[in-house]
């Protein structure tokens, strides 16, 4: 078998965040493999931790990678600041003799957005609606490479780094199988250190709100870069819990067209048309589905989620990114996609100085007191119980080949990708006993 190959029987999937199967995204030949080490989200320290702790093992399936795309050039970027990180690699680099290179970023929010890294280090502007394919890159996150390491020593993607931090007793690194509970991972992490929490599945730009209730019912995932613990009563507790319909009302009745979301913003800095705040004017004169058609909604299309907008750029605190979410999914519903044009895009010339500073980005998300911490231990562990999605990526879920009864091994297949269908393989993450087959898989041991 072929690195592709590999990749696809060991169900790796971008550890990033949005999911994507990486059989797919290496399957191209292009000239530029660059690995976003940048650990975009402040407060996270995953990346941080692999970075340190499995120098030798990216570095080698860095090469491994650049051979199988054709690429002549592979990079590493990550932020200037991250002096035990970058010292650790480059001495891999020397033992192998590889010829990786080390990309240093100031430390900037959000550094790890794909098309921002392609800009970074090549120069080049991804297009509107493009991917970094069209500007002959691929961009692959750090702990994606290191499931890719596994993989090529025959082992599956069963397991999962994660960051604990917020509220909590230690904040800590934890390397969990697939489906272990929330409720396991609070408990390494020494607890909540308040009762009434609010919990963010990721990072606190652009992560995924969870009340208490949902989180202690979730369980990790192939996407789960991390939890963070916050009481209640923050600000993006009570930004998350804000209506659609009162996000459109004060869109209407207190957005000052002061335009500092679209200043602000990291995809128009690149030079892409989208303007929230010409969007958030139209959505103040109409309806949603009466700009259906308007071009300038249509551009809703480019925006990241990020966050930039709303959590730092606007002086009223409103939502345009919710906004433009619900924009596109209208978008969506009504077949609408954003149409390429083949234009060159020119980076904005005030780019350099829009940057938004991480911790500054911490601080006004309502996380600035948990920015400030160092985590040099990882901590192991292996329940008696897992639950595991058989959709934990973009694409069609995977179709169990188990059944109630079967008796498994960690690193089994028990959900199968369709074939010729976009999606991931699923494999049993510890050893033990299948209980029940649906959505979910439940193995105990």
């Amino acid at each position: 078998m072929n690195l592709t190959q590999k990749v696809f029987e060991a169900g790796i999937v971008g550890c990033g965040g949005a999911g994507f199967p990486t059989h797919i995204k290496y399957n191209a030949k292009v000239e530029h493999l660059i690995i976003n080490a940048a650990e975009c989200e402040p407060l996270l320290r995953t990346d941080r931790y692999i970075m340190c702790n499995k120098a030798r093992e990216i570095i080698s399936a860095c090469e491994a990678i650049r051979e199988h795309l054709g690429a002549s050039d592979c990079t590493i970027a990550l932020k200037k600041g991250y002096k035990e990180e970058i010292a650790s690699l480059e001495v891999a680099i020397l033992a192998l003799a590889s010829k990786v290179k080390i990309h240093k970023m100031e430390s900037f929010y959000p550094a790890g957005d794909e098309q921002v890294i392609v800009c970074e280090v090549t120069g080049k502007v991804v297009p509107a609606g493009g991917i970094p394919l069209d500007v002959g890159c691929v961009v692959s996150n750090v702990a994606t490479v290191c499931a890719v390491y596994d993989a090529l020593n025959g082992k599956s993607f069963t397991n999962k780094y994660l960051t604990m931090t917020g509220e909590v007793g230690e904040p800590v690194v934890l390397n969990v199988p697939l489906g272990t509970s929330f409720k396991d991972c609070l408990t390494l992490a020494g607890g909540a250190n308040i009762e009434d929490y609010f919990v963010i599945c990721g990072g606190p730009m652009m992560g995924k709100p969870m009340t208490k209730e949902e989180a202690l019912n979730s369980v990790v995932t192939k996407t789960t870069s991390g939890y963070i613990i916050l009481p209640s009563g923050g600000r993006l507790p009570s930004l998350h819990q804000t209506t659609v319909e009162h996000t459109i009302n004060r869109a209407k009745s207190a957005c000052i067209q002061c335009n500092f979301c679209t200043q602000l913003c990291p995809r128009n800095m690149l030079g892409h048309p989208i303007e929230p705040h010409k969007i958030m004017r139209k959505i103040a004169r109409g309806s949603i589905e009466e700009m259906i058609g308007d071009p300038v909604v249509i551009n809703a299309l480019l925006c990241c989620e990020c966050g930039v907008c709303e959590l730092y750029a606007c002086p009223m605190q409103l939502q345009p990114r919710k906004v433009n979410s619900l924009v596109k999914k209208e978008l969506a519903k009504n077949g609408i996609r954003y149409q390429k044009t083949g234009e060159e895009y020119t980076v904005n010339i005030n780019r350099e100085y829009r940057k938004i500073p991480s911790k500054r980005a911490a601080n006004r998300a309502g996380t600035g007191k948990y920015y400030d911490y160092t985590i040099k231990n990882c901590k192991e562990f292996t329940p008696d119980k897992v639950e595991i999605p058989v959709k934990q990526h973009i694409g069609v879920p995977a179709e169990p080949v188990v059944k109630a009864g079967d008796t498994v091994r960690c690193g089994q297949l028990i959900a199968k990708c369709p074939e010729g269908k976009m999606g991931a393989n699923i494999h049993a993450s510890i050893d033990g006993t299948v209980k029940s087959v649906g959505e979910v898989i439940i193995i105990e041991r």
